[in-house]
């Protein structure tokens, strides 16, 4: 097996309970948030366990000297290798965890995974400030979500079979 025999696999859309929202600005008065959809390190590592789970790898290197906990990562698959920087955010989640769950992510990108995420169109959305959450919190477009989910009642199977392996 080839990376570019598998290539699609690894590009496409995550089901629309794996992508998360964070905001990334706000309003002035805060009201406001614009948000950003992004997945979770294990996100990845399901879907390189589910397309090629004997086949890759992931190492870190701690970079030394930088003011936030920060790795290099080093993803191959297939036997093809990506690599990027990691870095944690300041507060409770500045750690080497973190940055290397950052690295991961931003290592997987190179190979496809979760990179429509990038092409999603700005959304802002009603902020609730004292709950530091979304009222209600963004959609995913059609175009953004697997071809399950694109019809009456496939999402809440998808979430069944999903609930049924673990």
């Amino acid at each position: 097996m080839k990376l570019s025999d598998v290539q699609k696999r690894l590009q496409a859309p995550f089901p629309a309970h794996a992508v998360a929202w964070k905001p990334a600005a706000y309003s002035k008065d805060r009201t406001r948030a614009l948000m950003l959809a992004h997945i979770d390190a294990r996100s990845v590592q399901d879907r390189l366990d589910a397309i090629c789970p004997d086949a890759w790898t992931f190492e870190i290197e701690v970079i030394p000297g930088t003011e936030q906990p920060t790795v290099k990562g080093r993803l191959t698959v297939l036997g093809v290798t990506r690599e990027d920087i990691g870095e944690a955010q300041p507060g409770e989640l500045g750690t080497l965890k973190a940055a290397s769950s950052d690295a991961l992510k931003r290592c997987a990108v190179q190979f496809g995974i979760g990179r429509y995420l990038y092409d999603l169109p700005r959304q802002w959305v009603d902020w609730n400030d004292a709950r530091r959450e979304a009222v209600s919190p963004p959609q995913l477009p059609d175009w953004a979500r697997p071809d399950h989910e694109r019809s009456p009642g496939g999402a809440h199977l998808v979430q069944a079979m999903d609930q049924l392996k673990y």
